[in-house]
């Protein structure tokens, strides 16, 4: 080879260097991001929407599911409602969601609604309660899991409302619940706040109503089969 032709391979050979380099920077910044946003997301599994079971017979349209996957609902400011008895796998496709939000860059916030009742009656009482607002209000994708345990009191009912108005039509909520929608008033408490709660809520909303055998016991069914078949 001449000289021309090891010096153009010499230059060839640093420019894929450098792309190397600079794809490996970007990938480790890409990966520090979503670090970053799953930490603050908090979700309460670390679940992902590559291994939520479809296969189970749950009432999940594939479909619909791919759908949502794809989080285009997001940029329209839609929710999402997935509702069914215990066991089901509620929380797991709200966090396998909220994961794949991340993902996207998007930010997203995770909280129980028990608790985080309870949080914000603590900052009420600590000056907090505005900062606190503004949080669960600007983020892109909120999951509130487990709604519905109990019937609100005055304080939780205004807390959610100012919630769901920060929110409406500016960011997307996830809400899992054993309690069909339809029953959503009577967990509300007060037929007034309840509407406005509710269309705020329900209205633009994608559903998920997951029905059959709790995936607990279908596991622990499997498991034992497993363990049988290997003795």
């Amino acid at each position: 080879m001449d000289a021309g032709g090891t010096d153009r391979g010499r230059r060839e050979d640093r420019s894929r260097h450098r792309r190397l380099l600079v794809d490996r920077e970007a990938a480790e910044r890409d990966t520090k991001r979503l670090t970053t946003r799953l930490k603050f997301a908090a979700p309460r599994q670390s679940a992902c929407v590559e291994d939520v079971d479809l296969r189970t017979p749950r009432g999940i349209d594939r479909a619909v599911f791919a759908r949502l996957v794809a989080g285009d609902w997001i940029d329209r400011h839609e929710n999402v409602l997935v509702t069914g008895a215990t066991g089901l796998g509620k929380s797991w496709i709200a966090c396998a969601l909220g994961h794949k939000a991340c993902r996207d860059n998007r930010s997203v916030l995770y909280h129980r609604v028990p608790r985080l009742f309870e949080a914000l009656a603590l900052a009420r009482g600590d000056g907090r309660y505005g900062r606190l607002l503004k949080t669960l209000g600007r983020v892109q994708l909120l999951i509130l899991d487990d709604w519905g345990l109990s019937v609100l009191n005055a304080a939780e009912r205004r807390d959610l409302l100012e919630i769901l108005d920060d929110r409406h039509g500016r960011a997307s909520t996830i809400v899992t619940s054993q309690i069909p929608v339809e029953h959503w008033h009577d967990v509300v408490g007060d037929p007034t706040l309840g509407d406005a709660i509710l269309d705020r809520l329900v209205h633009n909303a994608h559903r998920l109503q997951l029905t059959g055998e709790s995936m607990r016991k279908h596991k622990a069914r499997a498991h034992a089969l497993d363990a049988a078949a290997n003795t």
